[in-house]
C-alpha cells in the first residue's frame, strides 16, 4: 500500500457561545475559525484524516502541505508511521514547523490504520481502559463568586474534580484557589493551571498556597523555556507539579524535566503539541519508567482515545468556559468518558464538514 494522494479540506471551527477568555495578557476564544482537515489516501483506497483546528489553520496547513508534506508523503507506506514520525522532525530542523503541526501526519495515519484494521485507535494502541473520569477545566471568569458557582455546577453535573484557569495575578489567583477549597471541602481533588503566567518569586508564592489548600497538581505556572526554574520551583513547594505543555522536543524535552526532579506529579502527554499520536505515546512510556503521570492535555477526539490507551493518565479534561455549565457531550451523567467504539478516530461532530469528508465524523450516538 502507498500514499497517491494528500489533501487539505478547509472548514469552519464554530465559536464558542458565549465567548470566554483567559488570563490577562491572553486572547480569549476565536470567532469562527479558518480550520482544515489533513486527508490522507492510499492506492487501495484506505484514507485517514486529521483535524487541525486552531485559529489560521487553514491557510497554515494548505501552506505546509503545498510546500513540504506532500512531496515527503507521496508513494510512502502509510504503516510506517514510525519512520514518518522521524521524518516530521527532520522537517521541522529546517521548517520550524509550528508545534501543532507536528503531529497530524501522524494522527491521519493512525486513523487510517483503525479504518483498515476496523478498530478505534485506543485498541490499536494497547488499550488500558473503557473509561475514565473527567474533570471540569475552567476558562477564566470575572469573580471568585461565579468561580465557585461554576464549580458547584460541575460536581453537581458530576464531574469529579475542577481545575482552574485564573486570573495570572498570583495573589488573587492565590486567594481564589484557597477559597475553593474551603467551599467545596476536602474531598474534591482540585488542580490549578497557571498558563504560564509568572516568574519565579510569584510561581513559588502561589505554589505555597496551593500545598496548603491540598491541591491535586500545580500546572504551568511558568513558561517552560527553563527547566532549572521549574527544578527550583520543585525543591521549593510540596505542591505536586505537571509540566512539559507546551515545550518542543515530545518525549526528548519531557526526560530533561523528569531527569531534574521538576515532574513531581508528571508530565503532559497529548497529540496537538506532544508530536501526534506516537510522540504522545512515547512521552506516556517515558513517565512510567519513572512512575509518575503522564496526563492527556486536552479534550479533542485524538486524546480522548489517548485516555483510554494510557496507563498512567488519571483524567479526562472537559473544558467548562460558561457560568452556565452544560456537560460536554462525551461525558454522562456519572462523569465518566466511555471509550470510543467507531473505526480510526473520527472528526469531531460539530465542525462544517463538505459531504465527501462526513465519512470520517463521529456518530451523535
Amino acid at each position: 500500500m502507498k500514499i497517491t494522494h494528500v489533501e487539505v479540506h478547509r472548514v469552519d471551527v464554530p465559536p464558542a457561545d458565549p465567548p470566554f477568555s483567559w488570563r490577562r495578557g491572553l486572547s480569549g476564544s476565536a470567532p469562527t475559525g479558518d480550520g482544515a482537515v489533513l486527508r490522507i489516501g492510499t492506492d487501495e483506497g484506505a484514507e485517514g484524516v486529521a483535524v487541525f483546528a486552531r485559529p489560521g489553520a487553514g491557510a497554515m496547513l494548505q501552506d505546509l502541505v503545498d510546500r513540504v508534506f506532500r512531496d515527503e508523503l507521496l508513494g510512502a507506506d502509510p504503516f510506517q508511521r514510525e519512520w514518518l514520525w522521524h521524518r516530521a522532525w527532520e522537517l521541522d530542523r529546517i521548517h520550524e514547523l509550528p508545534l501543532p503541526t507536528l503531529g497530524l501526519i501522524d494522527v491521519a495515519l493512525w486513523d487510517l490504520a483503525g479504518r483498515v484494521h476496523d478498530e478505534p485507535v485506543w485498541r490499536l494502541l494497547g488499550g488500558f481502559r473503557e473509561t475514565i473520569p473527567a474533570y471540569a477545566s475552567t476558562s477564566t471568569f470575572a469573580t471568585t463568586e461565579e468561580f465557585l458557582d461554576v464549580a458547584d455546577q460541575c460536581l453537581a453535573l458530576g464531574y469529579h474534580g475542577i481545575k482552574l484557569h485564573a486570573w495570572g495575578d498570583a495573589r488573587r489567583d492565590a486567594e481564589l484557589c484557597q477559597a475553593l477549597r474551603a467551599h467545596v471541602g476536602p474531598g474534591v481533588p482540585l488542580m490549578y493551571d497557571g498558563s504560564a503566567g509568572f516568574d519565579l518569586p510569584d510561581a513559588l508564592f502561589l505554589g505555597r498556597a496551593l500545598a496548603e489548600a491540598d491541591y491535586l497538581w500545580y500546572e504551568e505556572p511558568m513558561r517552560e523555556f527553563s527547566v532549572s526554574a521549574y527544578q527550583r520551583l520543585a525543591e521549593s513547594v510540596s505542591v505536586p507539579l505537571l509540566v512539559a505543555e507546551t515545550s518542543d522536543g515530545a518525549h526528548m524535552n519531557s526526560a530533561d524535566f523528569i531527569k531534574a526532579g521538576a515532574a513531581t506529579f508528571g508530565v503532559r502527554a497529548g497529540t496537538t503539541l506532544r508530536g501526534g499520536i506516537t510522540g504522545a505515546m512515547r512521552t506516556a512510556h517515558l513517565a512510567d519508567a519513572f512512575r509518575v503521570r503522564a496526563e492527556v492535555h486536552g479534550s479533542d477526539i485524538p486524546n480522548h482515545h489517548l485516555c483510554m490507551a494510557i496507563s498512567n493518565t488519571t483524567y479526562y479534561e472537559s473544558l467548562v468556559t460558561s457560568t452556565r455549565v452544560v456537560r460536554e457531550r462525551h461525558v454522562d451523567d456519572q462523569g465518566l468518558v466511555r471509550a470510543p467504539t467507531g473505526p480510526g478516530i473520527a472528526l469531531p461532530l460539530d465542525f462544517g464538514y463538505g459531504s465527501e469528508l462526513q465519512r470520517f465524523v463521529e456518530t451523535s450516538d
